[in-house]
């Protein structure tokens, strides 16, 4: 898995969905060109393009009249989504359904949302409601056998990439589940029902690509399960109310329904107000949120930059938030790189006009409740960023829980937000030593030279076994701490890692 992990770890959630989208797209033809789906190649290729263009011209001047960055990478998905799940175009009359489809797709993230954020999968929405106003529905023609493999291969590197593996397989028990109790109910064989919903349904395609959508599903793994329960026991195709029968994209909406009133409402503009340079290669921007809102010490953010030129990481990027609760700015955390991304390129030169805005609020790398709890944190690099959130918040509130922080840099040129750690040891006692690669004398107390490994957590967190440990910081690392605090003795479950969505 070493290097499908590098090539998905190089490029966003929404690149990697897009290629995808793609290569299913261009396998669909294949498949009708040799007689395998009952689509010409044309048909498909035409309704795809008609899909993704009329939602990229809509999205766009939505945007401009509401004032929001225009993400084309959206309105491409989104139109290459409903391709696949709206019948190929047959005749000219089915113009329109497309049309009506996409455009409602589209005004849905705009119209369809509360304090900016919308509430309902765009594809999804659009065609519930183009089955109840012109009685035009999505066949979801994907969930063909022979296109399966394409699917579920495609679904499970997405899976992957943004670690929601385990709840695409909540869903599909639950959906399974479903589908079994209804057709037993109704008088059917279970095995053939199920039979036909594993190779000919919309199963797949739904759990892995439209399901995982950051924007309408829940940013925290408890809640993402729940969502999945629900999406998946309203996924029972003869599950009906009257003459009402429950269809995936319905499933979906009501799930979407119940994951917005679980999930904080975030989407605001920002603008930046300070930067600060940390070391050669990284800096920390200070942020002003057009409407602040409320997130716990440890949690991340989307961020939109719309630019022009980019370049296969996207428009979008996960950032943890570097700042506390309690400071009424925002701040990140930012590595750069040599050979980075255009996203990175556009934000080292942005400033109070450069539109950015941020949404999706998540993320379960959060303070124990039971503040009773001994704590390790363990950062790497830029890994510091939720750290400074955590103790900034602790030492704001006067929160004295017995923390030990082992922060490993390059150099000493190269640490980020001492003043914060070293003003929560003066207050709340917070334990910080420097871990540094290249250092040749010790000056200080607080700094050690090398890296954090065994023996430096055996010594510097004698009581190591008694802690809840929190790592943070490159994959690399973060995988080889968390074996070698296995390999040591504390339970997993006392161990909660950060992933990051990548760094170029």
């Amino acid at each position: 898995m070493k290097y499908i992990d590098e090539f998905i770890d190089g490029i966003t959630m929404y690149r990697l969905l897009l290629y995808v989208l793609f290569a299913i797209i261009g396998a669909a033809m294949v498949f009708g060109a040799i007689g395998s789906l009952p689509y010409s190649p044309f048909a498909i290729a035409f309704s795809a393009g008609l899909f993704v263009a009329i939602c990229y011209v809509v999205n766009y001047f939505f945007a401009k009249i509401y004032d929001a960055p225009t993400n084309w990478e959206s309105s491409i998905l989104t139109g290459l989504i409903l391709a696949l799940i709206v019948t190929p175009m047959a005749s000219a009359k089915d113009v329109l359904f497309v049309a009506a489809a996409s455009g409602l797709a589209m005004a849905s993230k705009y119209i369809l949302a509360i304090r900016n954020k919308h509430i309902f999968n765009p594809a999804a929405i659009a065609v519930v409601l183009t089955a109840f106003g012109p009685q035009e529905s999505a066949s979801w023609w994907v969930g063909s056998a022979v296109l399966a493999p394409f699917v579920i291969i495609g679904g499970l590197l997405i899976a992957r990439k943004i670690r929601r593996g385990s709840m695409v397989t909540a869903f599909i028990l639950a959906a399974l589940a479903s589908t079994a109790f209804f057709a037993v109910l109704g008088g059917h064989s279970a095995m053939t029902t199920l039979q036909t919903v594993l190779l000919h349904s919309s199963l797949f395609f739904l759990a892995f690509y439209m399901l995982t959508e950051p924007w309408t599903s829940p940013s925290t793994k408890s809640k993402r399960y729940i969502y999945a329960a629900i999406v998946g026991l309203l996924f029972a195709p003869s599950l009906h109310i009257g003459s009402v029968y429950s269809t995936p994209e319905l499933a979906l909406i009501i799930g979407n329904i119940a994951a917005f009133a679980m999930s904080p409402v975030v989407k605001t503009k920002l603008r930046v107000i300070r930067r600060h340079a940390i070391g050669k290669m990284a800096e920390d921007i200070e942020l002003m949120p057009e409407r602040s809102f409320s997130y716990k010490p440890g949690q991340y953010v989307e961020v939109t930059l719309p630019h022009d030129g980019a370049d296969s990481r996207g428009l979008r990027r996960y950032f943890t938030l570097a700042s506390s609760p309690t400071e009424k700015t925002l701040r990140f955390g930012i590595r750069y790189y040599d050979n980075g991304s255009s996203f990175k390129h556009v934000l080292l030169e942005a400033d109070e006009g450069t539109p950015m805005s941020v949404g999706q609020l998540g993320g379960d790398f959060t303070l124990p409740g039971d503040a009773t709890e001994k704590l390790a944190f363990l950062a790497g690099g830029i890994g510091i960023t939720p750290f400074r959130s955590m103790i900034k918040y602790l030492s704001d509130n006067g929160d004295h829980r017995s923390v030990k922080l082992l922060y490993g840099e390059r150099s000493t040129g190269d640490v980020a937000y001492s003043d914060v750690f070293e003003e929560a040891r003066r207050k709340i006692g917070v334990e910080t030593l420097y871990v540094i690669q290249s250092l040749s004398s010790l000056k200080s107390p607080h700094l050690r030279a090398g890296r954090i490994d065994a023996d430096m957590i055996k010594r510097d967190i004698p009581d190591y076994l008694e802690r809840v440990f929190y790592v943070s910081g490159p994959q690399p690392m973060v995988s080889s701490l968390k074996e070698t605090l296995s390999h040591l003795g504390v339970p997993s479950h006392r161990i909660k890692v950060d992933y990051f969505f990548g760094y170029a």
